[in-house]
C-alpha cells in the first residue's frame, strides 16, 4: 500500500498574493489593528488569556453534561473520553475552531483548521504543563447556506447533493440523493490505493434517515477522535439556556448592533475593508424546516417568512422555554462559542480572523474574554508529477503563485531567441527628448511643455509596442502556456487555492490515513506561515 513520504518548506502568507490586507496586517501585529484583538499570538498571550479566563466564572457542568449526551451515540477513544471528563477542571483550558457542516468535509481547509487546533493544544500541553489544553471543532449546524455547503470537488467536478430541503443545513436528513453522491464519489476512488477504505468511511457516516450535523459529527469523530479532538453540536437547548440574558438583550435593546456597526465605522477609517454587517436583531427563529430572521416591527416580533409573529412579552417567553428555538447570526455566534467553553484562542481562516476583529468591543460590553485569534493552517500539497512538471519549466514551486501571465512573461524572457524589451532604447530617447528640451527652451521657454508632451506620447507608443511585440512572441511558446494552464488549474484552481476547492477524499484515497498523520506532523502551531507540502 502506498504511504505519504513528504518533505515540507513555507513562504510567508504575503507572499501568496492569496490573503486580505486584513489578514497579512493581522500577521504583522499591525500597530493600525491593536485596538482591535487582546493578545498577541504567542506563548505570553497564551499565559494571559489563561489568567483572564480564570476570572470568567460559569458552569463548566452544563457542558461536560451535554457532550457526554452528545457521544452516547458514537464510538469516542479514550484521549476524547478523557478530555470531556478534563474540562470540569478549572484547570483545563480549550482551543477552538469552527465550521459549518459541509458534506463529506468540504473543502481541504476544513480539515486543516481542526489539524491545527488539535496541534496547537498538544504544543501548549508540552509548553505549560500546569494546565490542560482541548481541542474543540464547533459544527456550524444552523447555517441554512445549502449552496455552500451541498458539494465537493473531485477530480475536476463538481459533485452536487440536491435536495428540496429547507432551514437549518444541520437539521436536514440524509436521503437517496446524498447518497447517490456517495455512489459518484466511488466510482472516482476506486481506482485508488486507498479508495474503499474512504468510500466505506463515508457509507457508515452517512446513513439515510440521519440528521447532517449527526453524520458531519461521525465522520470528524472517525478522522479525528484518535486525537483526542472533541466536537460540539451547538444547536442545544441548555447549551443555549446560557445566553438567554444576551438575546433577551438583542430582541429588546438591539445592543450589539450599534456597538459592531461603531467598530466597523473604526476599522473602515483605519482602512481595512468590514467582513461582516450586523442586523438590527442578530437571532434567527429555528423550527422544524424553517431558519428566518427575526424582525421587530413597532411592537411585535415577526419571524420573516413565516406565519410566526411574538409579542414582547411572547418572544422573551418562548426565548426562555425553548432556547434551542432561537440560533445567533455572524455577530453572536462567537459571543455564544465562548460563553459556553473555557476557550482561549480561535483558529479559524481568512475571513472568520477578520469578522473576529469587529467583536471585541461587544465581548467587552458582556464581560466575556476575547479569545486569541489565530489564522488557521494552510497547505499547498504538491504531487511528484506536478513538481516535476514546474521543474522542466524551469520554475521553483513558490514561483507558481505567480499569475500565468506573469510566469509566461518568465518564460519568454529567459528563452526567447528574439530581444522583446525596449528598455536600453527608450532610455535613451528619454536622454535625447532631454536634450531637444533644453534646446527649445533656449528658444522660447514655452516649448519645452510642447516636447516634454511630445515624448510622452512618443515613450506611450513605443511601450505599445513592447506590449505587441511580447504578445507576438508568447505565441510562439503555446506548448509552455498549455502546461501552465495545466499545473497552475491542478494547484490553483479557478485561480485560487487548492484548499479552498479540492475535498480531502481524493487525498485519503491515494494515501488512506497517513495524509492525516502526515499533515499533523507538519502544521505548525503559533508560526502563521504558510505551508507546501512536497511528495517525495
Amino acid at each position: 500500500m502506498a504511504v505519504m513520504d513528504c518533505i515540507s518548506t513555507r513562504i510567508p502568507y504575503r507572499q501568496t498574493g492569496q490573503f486580505s490586507k486584513t489578514v497579512v496586517d493581522y500577521i504583522d501585529q499591525d500597530s493600525a489593528l491593536k485596538e482591535f484583538f487582546t493578545y498577541p499570538t504567542t506563548i505570553q498571550g497564551i499565559k494571559k488569556a489563561i489568567e483572564d479566563r480564570k476570572q470568567f466564572n460559569y458552569d463548566r457542568n452544563v457542558l461536560v453534561q451535554e457532550l457526554k449526551k452528545q457521544y452516547a451515540s458514537v464510538n469516542a477513544s479514550e484521549e476524547t473520553k478523557n478530555n470531556i471528563e478534563a474540562l470540569a477542571s478549572g484547570n483545563t483550558f480549550t482551543f477552538t475552531t469552527a465550521h459549518q457542516n459541509n458534506i463529506f468535509t468540504g473543502p481541504l481547509y476544513f480539515i486543516y483548521k481542526i489539524l491545527h487546533t488539535i496541534k496547537l493544544a498538544a504544543y501548549c500541553k508540552s509548553s505549560l504543563p500546569g494546565y490542560n489544553f482541548v481541542p474543540v471543532f464547533y459544527i456550524g449546524t444552523e447555517d441554512a447556506d445549502i449552496d455552500e455547503l451541498n458539494n465537493i470537488h473531485l477530480g475536476g467536478e463538481k459533485l452536487t447533493w440536491n435536495t428540496n430541503q429547507t432551514g437549518a443545513v444541520g437539521r436536514m436528513k440524509v436521503d437517496k440523493e446524498l447518497i447517490k453522491v456517495i455512489g459518484l464519489m466511488e466510482g472516482q476512488l476506486s481506482v485508488l490505493p486507498f479508495g474503499s477504505e474512504v468510500v466505506q468511511l463515508m457509507k457508515k457516516c452517512y446513513n439515510e434517515g440521519d440528521t447532517i450535523q449527526s453524520s458531519t459529527f461521525k465522520i470528524v469523530n472517525a478522522l479525528f477522535g484518535e486525537y483526542g479532538l472533541v466536537v460540539l453540536l451547538p444547536d442545544n437547548a441548555e447549551l443555549k439556556r446560557q445566553m438567554i440574558p444576551v438575546f433577551t438583550d438583542d430582541l429588546l435593546h438591539q445592543t450589539a448592533s450599534d456597538i459592531v456597526e461603531k467598530t466597523a465605522e473604526k476599522l473602515t477609517d483605519a482602512g481595512y475593508k468590514v467582513q461582516a454587517n450586523p442586523r438590527e436583531i442578530n437571532l434567527f427563529y429555528l423550527k422544524d424546516d424553517i431558519r428566518e430572521r427575526v424582525v421587530r416591527s413597532n411592537s411585535k416580533f415577526k419571524i420573516q417568512n413565516s406565519k410566526f409573529e411574538f409579542s414582547g412579552d411572547q418572544v422573551i417567553s418562548e426565548l426562555n422555554e425553548h432556547p434551542d428555538r432561537f440560533s445567533p447570526n455572524v455577530i453572536l455566534r462567537g459571543l455564544y462559542q465562548e460563553t459556553i467553553l473555557p476557550n482561549l484562542a480561535f483558529i479559524g481562516g481568512g475571513g472568520e480572523t477578520a469578522y473576529w476583529l469587529q467583536l471585541k468591543d461587544l465581548f467587552n460590553r458582556y464581560r466575556v474574554p476575547f479569545p486569541m485569534l489565530i489564522l488557521r493552517n494552510s497547505f499547498l500539497v504538491v504531487e511528484k508529477k506536478w513538481q516535476e512538471r514546474i521543474s522542466k519549466l524551469g520554475f521553483s514551486i513558490e514561483e507558481f503563485f505567480l499569475s500565468e501571465g506573469e510566469l509566461l512573461n518568465r518564460v519568454v524572457m529567459n528563452e526567447s531567441k528574439n530581444e522583446v524589451k525596449l528598455n536600453g532604447s527608450l532610455s535613451e530617447l528619454e536622454q535625447m527628448y532631454e536634450s531637444f528640451k533644453k534646446q527649445a527652451a533656449a528658444v522660447d521657454s514655452s516649448l519645452e511643455k510642447h516636447v516634454e508632451s511630445l515624448k510622452l506620447q512618443t515613450v506611450h507608443r513605443l511601450q505599445e509596442l513592447e506590449k505587441k511585440m511580447l504578445r507576438a512572441e508568447k505565441r510562439k511558446f503555446a506548448d509552455q502556456q498549455r502546461q501552465i494552464n495545466t499545473i497552475k488549474e491542478n494547484l490553483f484552481p479557478g485561480n485560487g487555492l487548492q484548499e479552498r476547492h479540492d475535498n480531502v477524499s481524493y487525498y485519503y484515497a491515494k494515501w488512506g490515513r497517513d495524509f492525516i498523520h502526515k499533515l499533523y506532523q507538519h502544521s505548525l502551531n503559533l508560526e502563521q506561515e504558510f505551508v507546501i507540502l512536497l511528495e517525495k
